[in-house]
């Protein structure tokens, strides 16, 4: 069996998140079935994280197995004719038989696009904060304090899988990228369901005041989903990157 990785971006509108799930379309589900047709086998597939619904990625990582040695160009030629037009197939590396699209992955970086003019051109993906001035150069301030910590089970869907809620955040940061349109960059090894939309809601309520950074170290600090933000809509975000270990390629 031949063991390959899958780059991928896609339009998460409409779809309800990546994870296969019953009575909805999801990314996971509508790639798998364009595989099986393509190379009339069942197929299943592992992706790097399970972004949640209408969040959109520019790169997603998935991994699948088959007993097929695939061409690249040809490959990815073909699936792309079996998907829909808002999901784009961009790579196919073949890696080593351990390597692992969730597990191997040493970091993931997110987006998370915000406006603070009304414009008809960024409405699907960007969040429209209007009628309120923020202070970014405090939102910046409150996220640099995200390095302090490695718990933060306040910015995390409540009832998970998860065995642990601790995360390394290498970098959070906000920019201004636009005019009026501010873009929020955080990478971390790993993320909790739901964090970087908890984490952007609640940094909101630093930039216009509601929050002191003590409060907002005071939130991390309780482990506590309730005492966070509202989480950002999920239209605005946008998984950018993953990296992984050059011995995940090193293939004969």
């Amino acid at each position: 069996m031949y063991r390959y990785f899958l780059e991928l971006s896609y339009d998460g509108t409409n779809y309800h998140g990546w994870q296969i799930q019953p009575n909805a379309v999801s990314i996971q589900e509508t790639l798998q079935t364009a595989l099986s047709i393509l190379l009339r086998s069942p197929i299943e597939i592992m992706g790097a994280g399970r972004t949640d619904t209408g969040v959109h990625a520019s790169l997603m990582v998935a991994h699948f197995e088959t007993d097929q040695l695939l061409d690249n160009r040809q490959f990815v030629f073909k699936v792309n004719r079996l998907l829909p037009r808002d999901i784009a197939v961009n790579a196919l590396r073949r890696v080593v038989p351990e390597a692992h699209a969730r597990f191997s992955a040493i970091s993931r970086t997110y987006k998370y696009y915000l406006t603070q003019r009304r414009s008809p051109f960024h409405r699907h993906y960007t969040y429209p904060y209007l009628g309120v001035a923020l202070d970014f150069e405090k939102m910046n301030e409150a996220a640099k304090l995200l390095f302090d910590y490695t718990d933060f089970t306040s910015f995390s869907k409540i009832n998970t899988e998860t065995k642990t809620n601790n995360c390394c955040i290498m970098q959070a940061q906000w920019q201004e990228e636009a005019d009026h349109v501010w873009v929020f960059t955080i990478q971390a090894d790993r993320f909790l369901r739901n964090m970087v939309r908890a984490v952007v809601g609640t940094l909101l309520e630093v930039g216009r005041g509601r929050l002191s950074l003590q409060q907002f170290t005071q939130i991390i600090e309780k482990k506590d989903r309730c005492s966070a933000g509202t989480s950002a809509p999920g239209n605005a975000l946008f998984l950018v990157d993953i990296a992984y270990p050059d011995t995940c390629f090193e293939v004969d």
